[in-house]
Order: C-alpha cells, then sequence, then structure tokens
C-alpha cells in the first residue's frame, strides 16, 4: 500500500506542476546554453511548397485582427527584427510544426506559411535565409521574430534586435526567365496580346514620402485592410507605397477608385 500511495502521490505532484507552468516551460524567453554549430548556420534551402493548412487564414491577437496575405511575390519590408529562444523551443508553430531555435525559421504576422526569405540586417549587411512557419512578433513596432540561429548569423544577439530589410523569395528556379521586350517599328506590326503585355500595369502608387516610419506604417495599414501586398521601395531616399501586384484588371481597378476617393486622391496605376 505504501508504494502505491507513494506512486499516486508522484503523479498528483507531477500534474499539479504541468499545471501551474503553463503551455511554456519558461515565464521568459532566454538565451539558449549553447551556440549554434555550422550545420545550424547554413541557411534555409528555398523550395516551391504548398501553403500549410494551419496557420494561413485571418485571426486575432489581443484584440487586433490580422490579415493573411495570398501570397508572397515582391514582399519587401523594412523595420525592426527580433528572436526568440528557449521559451517557445520544442512547442508547435502557427502550422502546425514543432519550434527549433537553431533551425533558420521565422514568424511573421502577415506573410503565407511558409514564405521563404533574405533577411539583412541594414548595420552590418550580414544576411540570412529563413523559412517563415509560425505567427508574431506581436509588438506593434517589430516586423519579424528570427529564430536564435538567424539571429545568432546577423550579429544581433547582444542589442536584443535590428533594423532589417526583409524579401520573399518565390522564384525558385537556378536561372532567371528571360525577359520579354517588344520592338515597334514601322516595319512590323504589333499583335493585340503583345501590346497588352506593354501596356499592362499591375501595381498601385498610393503615394511617395521620404518619412521610413510613414511607409512602414502606410504599407502595414493597407496590407491589413485590403488583404493585398504592399512594398515601399526606395530609391533616392524616396520610399514609394506601392500596392500589387494585381492581375485582375476589376479587382485593381475598383481599389484605385477606393483609394483615390479616399485618403489617396493621387494614387494612380502603374507597372514596375
Amino acid at each position: 500500500m505504501d508504494t502505491l500511495c507513494k506512486l499516486l502521490l508522484l503523479i498528483l505532484l507531477t500534474l499539479l506542476t504541468a499545471c501551474s507552468s503553463g503551455r511554456y516551460q519558461h515565464t521568459n524567453d532566454s538565451t539558449p546554453s549553447r551556440l549554434p554549430n555550422q550545420a545550424e548556420l547554413k541557411d534555409a534551402t528555398p523550395r516551391a511548397e504548398a501553403y500549410s493548412r494551419g496557420g494561413n487564414k485571418n485571426y486575432q491577437v489581443r484584440g487586433i485582427n490580422y490579415q493573411v496575405l495570398t501570397g508572397a511575390q515582391n514582399f519587401e519590408e523594412i523595420g525592426t527584427a527580433s528572436w526568440y529562444g528557449r521559451k517557445f523551443h520544442g512547442h508547435l508553430t502557427s502550422n502546425g510544426e514543432i519550434y527549433d531555435m537553431y533551425a533558420m525559421s521565422a514568424a511573421h504576422k502577415n506573410l503565407p506559411l511558409p514564405t521563404y526569405l533574405t533577411v539583412t540586417n541594414l548595420a552590418n549587411n550580414k544576411s540570412v535565409i529563413v523559412r517563415v512557419n509560425d505567427r508574431g512578433p506581436f509588438h506593434q513596432k517589430r516586423i519579424i521574430d528570427l529564430s536564435y540561429s538567424a539571429a545568432y548569423k546577423l550579429d544581433m544577439l547582444k542589442t536584443g534586435t535590428a533594423t532589417v530589410k526583409i524579401s520573399s523569395i518565390t522564384n525558385f528556379n537556378k536561372t532567371e526567365p528571360r525577359k520579354q521586350t517588344i520592338v515597334v517599328n514601322r516595319k512590323k506590326s504589333v499583335t493585340n496580346s503583345q501590346l497588352t503585355l506593354a501596356l499592362t500595369k499591375n501595381y498601385i502608387q498610393v503615394f511617395a514620402t521620404s518619412k521610413l516610419d510613414l511607409a512602414i506604417k502606410t504599407a502595414s495599414f493597407l496590407s491589413t485592410k485590403h488583404s493585398q501586398t504592399v512594398n515601399y521601395p526606395e530609391e533616392n531616399n524616396i520610399y514609394r507605397i506601392q500596392i500589387g501586384p494585381i492581375l485582375d484588371n476589376t479587382v485593381i481597378n475598383k481599389l484605385l477608385r477606393e483609394l483615390k476617393q479616399g485618403s489617396y486622391p493621387n494614387a494612380y496605376l502603374r507597372g514596375l
């Protein structure tokens, strides 16, 4: 009887400990006990993957609604990156995988899962390729949460955060496709299909600004509101907020009218 009582007491204590500890083993996140090895510092290998069944629906966290993008083509974003480690290690990610702090992975609020990204630390120009398989960070001033190995490779562990540029990888071919060029001259007529290709404008330029913070906030707002990819490429210190590509003429024209009748009367269609 004594042995049975001791066994039951041990089981009860184990259950009480599990209930009191919650989902994660650590109340606060912390640095791993060892550094990544050379194998763990290799970039993720981009490849074509079907989007996961989990983690790709619009969702709400702390009263804030988040919309998941339908694609990652031409996605670029500049902002603050953070990283997450031991607290989440071994637990489920948003798409149902197991988080490994030594893998080259990341969390993003809006990109479809999985998405491959190039992440560049703008302070030292170091880059890493990661695979996005989780949601977060839900700190509104941060755009991406990196795994411990990714953060280590970008040399951002001392500061904890870094200003980064993230760019989607969606072309998985080793060679870039040849660009189509249409030459118009008096000796050769141009077909309707060629003319349509030449005149295609799949982007809406909303406005331009020299203020990076304004570009980031506007892009995030428009992306969430309209469920479209929004970029803000920079040239000569000017950030051009652009929505697209949108291949459906009905959709792009409707969105353009909505923007012009709202807060962006100077929005216009353009190509790349």
